[in-house]
């Protein structure tokens, strides 16, 4: 569904210093995987590729067997992928439902609901919610598109406990029954154990070791 092809990557001002250094893998669909890795390791980095947000140095990324910068970066972010964003990226003048519905023809207000927004919430300005509303509103306008890939950079980070196995659990719902593709870049240890493969980016490449989740974190 998703492929990274000898893809490598630095900073065009610190050629020195490589982010990814000829990554090859293949994503599936109906999988969750967690994306692990020491700061600066190349996670989000990692994510803006598959995105389209920005392009590798040498390699190529696909997506459904199609090398998205020939499809167009534009096309590929449109029908293939849902991203959830660290810093939210919501429209800061409209209410949760607007946002909500920016992202696609899903009922907004489910959507809104199930993230454990209420009515009252639902039609504030979004700056007048908390950072883990806003980050529940941002994760509800992901599950509004259609798209067959979901992104999510840190998505649990500003949420309590519960509402954290609840987006885990929603997260896992997508992979398994919708059959989408699903990777997540975490620090959560929670969220790396109920994830069904684990990656675990270091010096550039993907650490295929195997080692337990408790040997990581």
């Amino acid at each position: 569904m998703l492929e990274l092809k000898d893809v490598s990557y630095y900073y065009k001002s610190q050629k020195d210093k490589t982010i990814l250094d000829h990554v090859s893998y293949e994503f599936k669909k109906g999988v969750m995987y967690a994306v692990l890795g020491s700061s600066g390791s190349g996670k989000t980095t990692l994510l803006s590729l598959l995105a389209g947000l920005d392009v590798p140095i040498d390699g190529t990324v696909c997506a459904m067997g199609e090398d998205i910068s020939e499809k167009g970066l534009n096309a590929h972010r449109r029908d293939n992928i849902s991203l959830v964003f660290q810093n939210y990226n919501l429209i800061d003048y409209l209410t949760p439902i607007e946002n909500v519905k920016l992202g696609g023809k899903a009922d907004a207000e489910e959507l809104l609901a199930q993230m454990g927004i209420d009515e009252a919430q639902r039609k504030r300005n979004v700056m007048q919610l908390s950072g883990g509303q806003q980050q529940r509103v941002a994760i509800a306008r992901a599950l509004a598109s259609r798209a067959p890939i979901l992104l999510a950079d840190e998505p649990t980070g500003n949420l309590d406990e519960d509402t954290a196995n609840e987006i885990i659990s929603i997260f896992q719902k997508l992979a398994h029954e919708q059959e989408k593709c699903v990777i997540v870049v975490t620090h959560s240890r929670e969220m790396a154990e109920q994830a069904d493969v684990v990656l675990r980016l270091k010096k550039g490449k993907i650490d295929f070791s195997m080692l337990p989740i408790a040997c990581i974190f």
